[in-house]
């Protein structure tokens, strides 16, 4: 697996997380409490970074992950009852479009924790690759 040792390390930090908190707050306290947890275990976090979306070489929007770590791994938050095909497809499209190859897509939104590890499709992105932007 890619960055195994990296995406373990941010999956101890969500348990860490899920264990202290519980379940029923909303995505952004579970960001802020993971941010924390990460940060004190030495890992490199990026929150709220953006990237201009292109197609056909004409600018469309900004996508903004929820975290970026070590600059080598996404992680997509979610506070829902299930994670859906949709969630999958958002962090399979951040992943396409940009340099990063792995991907956790998390969601606090049960008592257990629920992940997806989640690599670089091996397909083309539908549109042209996302170049980093600053807010």
């Amino acid at each position: 697996m890619i960055h195994e040792d990296i995406t373990e390390k941010i999956l101890n930090c969500c348990f860490e997380v899920i264990n202290t908190l519980g379940v029923g707050f909303l995505e952004t306290v579970y960001k802020k409490a993971l941010l924390i947890a990460m940060i004190d275990k030495g890992l490199k976090v990026t929150s709220d970074r953006g990237f201009e979306v292109a197609f056909r070489g004409r600018k469309i929007g900004v996508f903004v992950p929820d975290l970026i770590v070590e600059d080598l791994v996404i992680v997509e938050l979610k506070a829902v009852e299930h994670l859906l095909g949709e969630h999958q497809a958002q962090l399979i499209n951040y992943l396409a479009v940009t340099d990063i190859r792995a991907g956790l897509l998390v969601n606090f939104g049960r008592k257990k924790l629920e992940y997806k590890r989640m690599y670089h499709p091996t397909y083309p992105a539908a549109c042209d690759r996302a170049d980093p932007v600053s807010f």
